[in-house]
């Protein structure tokens, strides 16, 4: 897609700058097919017409193209291009004052690297440009990195390419960030925010990087991370088309162009980053960053992008409580429940008894009674009978759905598949009307980064067993299940809608310890992001409070937990690979555990301090199994009493009056045992009276503990 900027409003378009006004900006979008995991839903339409909540992905980037002061956009359309045109001519974006829309249309291209050949040859682009895919959603301002581009290209003629990151949270344990994309590792100059390398293949996993030492010639430090997100929102010169033109082996935008611009001492150009910290920008790749998307749009993350306001071919809905949207006309029984974050379309209906929570649901769909959907995303036309129970699915236009049918996690139901009567679709399998295709013309597609857009070849399947069983019954089932692929049910669980389940995840905890115990004799392990100095000495940590961090995540974890209602089980994975990550031991979780939950409760607003003993009271009963589970021994129970003291004199001082209140709660509901609570009042015999200040406070508690104990013997 190409832009141009213009005068139009919006933050990301205002006072951009007398310069930047008499040089238009103009911007490519890159509009084609689909990511190979797409295909099973996509087979029928191109990937920038997935809804994402309930409004096309491409709406999305157009929306906040016009927004930065876009004025002309080229969309570049090869695979489904009739479709996507046809939609455009049908949108209200071709009528747009001051925002042209226009496509180019190619059926050979076949990467974005001959994509790009194609768009330099027709030379519409006269100079500095944006480029994008249309499955990018984003509110951030364009002015800021379009200055830092201009100036940066005055000072040195070699920057040619200006790329937009933000922080990212990669799994210590999966190794892939909140997208589902795999751990991208980059090595940054702190001070011109050059790009030196890129890295983003799984091979790294084990968090050390080779780099060449000609990297610290001419500088006095480099920062290495792998804790930022590629936004695929890259700021170009024109000489970035030029190169595509003069390399053909250029096909992909970071596999071969990034990648080869950071090698190539000859013609020394360079690639800069530009962050970005309260804005959002991400791009859908697969199911999982569906999914994440979709919820944070929901979050109202993407604002002014979120379902309450219009933007040109959105549905709009009506913001209630507890994040919920719902348009005017839905029609909902007395006795149905929708939950938290969830959105309902227009025109469509909810039985009795039926549930929906953290889900969205598009415009005339017939949910019957009884139905059970949590963490789905149906689209539009779509019929679910009685009893059907649906669990982080995605479930296409004009999807039957018998009475008493099933959808276990990460299921993906194609474009009018039917589902027969108490038929249970297994995990992770894609169902379509069509037949699984047999070869694939091209798996090196046009790609921002690396999705599919070959041309498919449908044949038969001689194997009919994926047939659904009901396909000629009297139930009426139709549709094909499609064998897993290649990767097998690795790359199933790592890019589903579907949380990892927690079998999955302890094994991957109990592989990662494996490999902490047999490599921890080595110190070269590459923290989340640190700066490497000529004089350095490789530390892990560069004076980095690795305990401060580690309770931060634990806390973040926990407040998610309360947040998108995560269950125990998965809150004590994370938690249990945190641990691993930062080398912490048992009594480190239960104290930052206990902290985590003693700081949401004193955040709750309260007007005084019975009122915080009553909401603490809450917080501990509701999570008491969870913390218990951190307190194995008197050593756990201990810490988390020097935790909470610890608390009462610091970042929680509101605490103190309330010390012997709370310790009595603890026991009285037993988190911590008799023997722990006179233990840590043993240890505190030979301390200094400073150090005996809450030992004081609940001598009267203490006092009674012992006379109890005394009376049992």
């Amino acid at each position: 897609m190409v832009a141009k900027k213009g005068s139009r409003g919006g933050a990301a378009g205002e006072d951009a700058g007398e310069e930047l006004s008499r040089d238009p900006l103009q911007a490519i979008l890159l509009a084609d097919s689909f990511a190979t995991l797409f295909r099973p839903i996509t087979l029928e339409r191109p990937k920038v017409l997935l809804p994402l909540v309930n409004a096309p992905m491409i709406e999305y980037t157009l929306a906040w193209l016009e927004s930065a002061g876009v004025e002309e956009v080229f969309v570049f359309c090869c695979a489904h291009s009739k479709q996507v045109i046809e939609y455009l001519e049908n949108s209200n974006w071709l009528n747009q004052p001051k925002f042209s829309v226009s496509t180019i249309e190619s059926y050979n291209a076949m990467s974005a690297g001959d994509a790009l050949r194609l768009i330099y040859e027709k030379n519409v682009v006269h100079g500095d440009f944006i480029l994008v895919t249309g499955d990018t959603v984003s509110n951030m301002p364009l002015t800021q990195a379009l200055k830092e581009h201009k100036e940066r290209k005055k000072r040195d003629s070699n920057a040619v390419m200006t790329m937009i990151i933000k922080q990212s949270k990669p799994s210590p344990i999966t190794h892939q960030s909140r997208l589902g994309t795999e751990e991208l590792f980059m090595a940054i100059d702190p001070k011109t925010k050059e790009l030196l390398y890129y890295e983003d293949k799984a091979d790294t996993s084990k968090g050390t990087l080779t780099l060449d030492r000609t990297m610290l010639l001419d500088r006095s430090s480099i920062s290495l991370h792998n804790d930022k997100q590629d936004c695929y929102i890259d700021i170009c010169s024109p000489e970035v088309l030029s190169l595509f033109t003069d390399n053909f082996d250029y096909q992909h935008l970071r596999r071969h162009f990034v990648k080869g611009l950071l090698v190539d001492d000859l013609m020394g150009y360079k690639i800069f980053t530009h962050e970005i910290h309260s804005s959002y920008a991400a791009r859908v790749e697969n199911y999982r960053s569906y999914d994440t998307i979709s919820k944070d749009i929901i979050q109202r993350w993407t604002y002014p992008l979120v379902p309450d306001i219009q933007f040109l071919q959105n549905s709009l809905t009506k913001l209630e409580r507890r994040g919920t949207y719902r348009a005017s006309d839905v029609g909902l029984s007395r006795s149905a429940k929708m939950g938290p974050f969830t959105v309902i379309g227009s025109r469509t209906t909810i039985g009795k008894h039926s549930e929906v929570s953290n889900s969205v649901i598009g415009e005339d769909c017939v949910i019957g009674s009884n139905v059970s959907i949590d963490g789905c995303y149906i689209w539009n036309k779509v019929n679910i009978e009685d009893g059907c129970r649906l669990k982080h699915a995605i479930v296409c236009d004009g999807v039957t759905m018998k009475s008493g049918a099933v959808l276990e996690a990460g299921v993906v139901l194609s474009f009018k598949v039917i589902i027969g009567q108490n038929f249970v679709v297994p995990a992770y399998s894609k169902v379509s009307l069509l037949q699984q295709p047999v070869r694939q013309d091209s798996d090196e597609e046009l790609e921002y980064a690396d999705n599919s857009s070959g041309n498919i070849e449908i044949t038969s399947v001689p194997n009919t067993t994926d047939v659904l069983e009901e396909l000629n019954t009297e139930v009426g089932g139709a549709g094909f299940i499609w064998s897993v692929g290649e990767k097998g049910l690795e790359e199933e669980w790592r890019h589903s809608v579907a949380p990892i389940s927690a079998d999955r995840l302890l094994e991957i905890i109990k592989s990662a310890t494996d490999e902490l115990d047999t490599s921890n004799e080595e110190s070269n392990i590459l923290p989340p992001s640190g700066e490497l100095g000529i004089d350095s000495d490789n530390e892990s940590d560069d004076g980095r409070d690795d305990h401060a961090h580690f309770e931060k995540e634990v806390e973040a974890t926990f407040l998610r937990a309360i947040h998108e209602n995560v269950e125990e089980d998965h809150i004590i994975i994370e938690v249990n690979s945190l641990r691993l990550s930062y080398n912490m031991a048992s009594t480190d979780c239960a104290g930052a555990l206990f902290y985590a939950m003693m700081k949401y409760a004193v955040d709750t607003p309260h007007d005084s301090a019975g009122e915080l003993l009553k909401i603490t009271n809450g917080v501990i009963g509701k999570w008491e199994k969870l913390l218990k589970y951190y307190l194995p021994s008197l050593d756990e129970e201990i810490e988390v009493i020097l935790k909470f003291e610890e608390m009462c004199l610091e970042s929680t001082k509101e605490y103190a009056n309330l010390f012997s209140q709370i310790l009595h709660l603890l026991y009285d509901k037993d988190i911590l045992q008799e023997d722990g609570i006179l233990r840590w009042e043993s240890e505190k015999e030979q301390a200094d009276e400073s150090d005996k200040v809450f030992v004081k406070k609940a001598e009267k508690f203490l006092q009674w503990l012992k006379e109890a104990s005394e009376e049992e013997d």
